[in-house]
């Protein structure tokens, strides 16, 4: 077994998240390692090939750790291809006006997981996350083998248990406040668990929930963009903050300029849950698209993700944001366009304000 701690990955309890689609390229996870701490790549979306060559490009970035983050295969229920056709249907007068094809629904549901899985367990990273499930015990193990530390993304006590029963090294638990997709195990439309329109469970909650129930280092995700929230997270148990939409809006990040913008843009005054990009619930700003097809998206993962792909494509060209999918965290107007290495050098100026205040109150 790898004898690698949570803490000894970066000298600063903070880890950049994994934002698929382009946000978490390997100059903004170059940068955050060089800053202290501890940057990731998205698997997710990308070849097998494609994210090799961003594991060489972070290499010659930076020689401190750094993550990759998989998607799991989705294995729960298929979805009804007759919803689907549907929501193409509801999808026509979109695509008509942005000039463009709707995308074909393609029926791999595993995003190259194996041949991803192949590279990383050839040529280790230090650091190896999960999200939308939870791999197999012997694929962790042959992680730990390789010396290669592992974290399962968790949005229920109950999938913390099952991460820890697999032989995961820690569990990154996602908030309901978080930005992106939210990485519940099941996705079924009848699963317990967060949804469109559903409370969810809020971050210092689950953080609560996990601690007592398992025994695993924990990182915290959800909502969080400065250091006095990551003191509270740390506070409530956990062991680091995973930050996201804090690291979106900075030069490093590979994020649309009109994501970038749209962050503090008072024209986007609140975040949702929807399924109308990608079938799947994730958080983001609402805008036109998601208030015209939310309602109506089916849980067809990755499925509409597909077929929604040129539309998003297509009002990214155009300059136009109220087609694009702007994931963020409910803490959005709070972003800083700062660059990455100047940001986690305040952000843990914040966090060391903070635990002063909290240690001196606890004295006085």
């Amino acid at each position: 077994m790898s004898t690698t701690a949570l803490n000894d990955l970066s000298r600063i309890p903070i880890v950049q998240a994994p934002m698929a689609g382009g946000a978490s390229c390997p100059e903004l996870a170059g940068a955050v390692c060089e800053a202290g701490a501890l940057g990731f790549l998205a698997g997710g979306y990308k070849t097998a090939g494609g994210l090799y060559q961003e594991i060489k490009q972070v290499r010659r970035l930076t020689a401190r750790p750094f993550g990759v983050n998989l998607f799991m295969p989705q294995t729960g229920r298929p979805a009804d291809p007759a919803a689907v056709e549907v929501y193409r249907h509801q999808l026509a007068g979109e695509a008509g006006w942005y000039d463009t094809p709707l995308g074909e629904t393609d029926d791999s549901r595993d995003d190259a997981y194996d041949a991803k899985l192949a590279i990383l367990l050839e040529d280790p990273v230090p650091v190896v996350s999960f999200t939308f499930g939870c791999p197999a015990p012997d694929a962790l193990a042959s992680f730990a083998r390789a010396g290669t530390y592992t974290i399962v993304t968790v949005t229920s006590a109950e999938e913390a248990l099952a991460a820890e029963r697999a032989g995961a090294g820690a569990v990154c638990v996602q908030g309901v406040e978080a930005g992106g997709h939210q990485g519940t195990y099941r996705d079924d439309p009848d699963a317990d668990g967060p949804g469109p329109g559903a409370p969810g469970t809020g971050l210092l909650t689950l953080v609560t929930q996990v601690r007592e129930s398992t025994g695993l280092p924990i990182v915290a995700a959800g909502g969080i963009m400065r250091g006095a929230q990551i003191a509270a997270v740390l506070a409530a148990g956990a062991d680091a903050a995973q930050l996201g939409t804090a690291f979106l809006g900075c030069p490093e990040s590979g994020a649309h300029p009109l994501h970038k913008r749209a962050l503090t843009d008072p024209l986007f005054t609140r975040t949702a849950l929807t399924r109308a990009f990608s079938g799947r619930p994730a958080r983001g700003l609402v805008n036109r698209f998601m208030r015209e097809h939310g309602p109506y998206a089916p849980a067809a993962y990755p499925e509409v993700h597909h077929l929604t792909a040129p539309l998003r494509k297509a009002a990214a060209t155009a300059g136009d944001a109220q087609g694009m999918a702007l994931w963020a965290g409910q803490g959005h107007r709070l972003a800083r366009a700062l660059p990455a290495g100047q940001l986690v050098e305040v952000l843990a100026a914040e966090l060391d304000t903070a635990l002063s205040e909290l240690a001196h109150r606890s004295t006085s």
